[in-house]
């Protein structure tokens, strides 16, 4: 049994007994991890309003042996708190967290992903845009090793009359391949503009995508984007169900 430090972002939590809770917690260093807060929903808890989900901090974990730590210490780090004034903002935050949390094995290492997940609620917290959560989603496919193939038809890899995304396939298809080809339940027709914008934020202009405005090529990014992570995770992600504008 040991102590041992690590920053994190509370990605779940569950209620345990009368006044515990169990929290999922994504760590820089040590990957997902469950563990137990003794005491946090009662009024005089040190640290209990600090292990909410969305919140960015830094924990001291006692590692015993059963499969579920206890946090001993808490410090924020970040509560976010811009995105916790808006439904909206909040929810696409917890359905970043959502996916995370189902993608992430326990006690897998990745520091990559903890500090993409950090970086994207801390744009979602100034920058109020829907394009946050499909960026990230789109990101994370490709951290998961199933990026969006956009350049060339994923099924004769011809680079001209691109004109559909096919999930099942992870790409897009030409105009001849998709006339050609069944699957019809997972192609999604893709205008010239929704390509253009796949490859800004996949290619390197995550910024300049964040900035484009609210209008029907970003709608068909994001449903695309939240569709093709759904696939990968085998589930519907239910925070975006409560979001008004998507």
């Amino acid at each position: 049994m040991s102590l041992y430090r690590d920053k994190a972002i509370v990605l779940r939590t569950w209620k345990l007994g009368e006044a515990d809770r169990i929290i999922s917690l994504h760590t820089r260093i040590s990957g997902k991890v469950r563990c137990v807060a003794k005491g946090v929903r009662r009024t005089r808890s040190k640290f209990g309003s600090r292990l909410e989900p969305a919140c960015h901090v830094e924990v001291q974990l006692h590692r015993g042996r059963g499969e579920l730590d206890i946090v001993t210490q808490a410090t924020t780090i970040n509560r976010f708190l811009s995105l916790r004034s808006d439904p909206n903002r909040f929810a696409r935050a917890s359905a970043m967290l959502e996916v995370v949390e189902q993608l992430s094995l326990d006690r897998e290492p990745d520091s990559d992903r903890h500090v993409m997940l950090a970086k994207a609620l801390a744009t979602l917290d100034y920058h109020d845009s829907p394009m946050v959560v499909a960026g990230f989603f789109l990101k994370l496919l490709a951290q998961e090793g199933v990026k969006p193939v956009l350049d060339f038809c994923v099924t004769c890899g011809s680079d001209r009359a691109i004109d559909t995304f096919n999930l099942l396939e992870g790409g897009v298809m030409c105009r001849h391949c998709r006339r050609n080809r069944s699957q019809v339940s997972c192609r999604r027709s893709l205008s010239p503009k929704a390509l253009e914008l796949l490859r800004l934020i996949l290619g390197g202009g995550l910024v300049a995508a964040l900035n484009h405005p609210y209008d029907t090529t970003a709608k068909e990014v994001i449903s695309l984007s939240t569709e093709a992570i759904e696939l990968h995770i085998e589930r519907r992600v239910r925070s975006l169900s409560i979001v008004s504008e998507v």
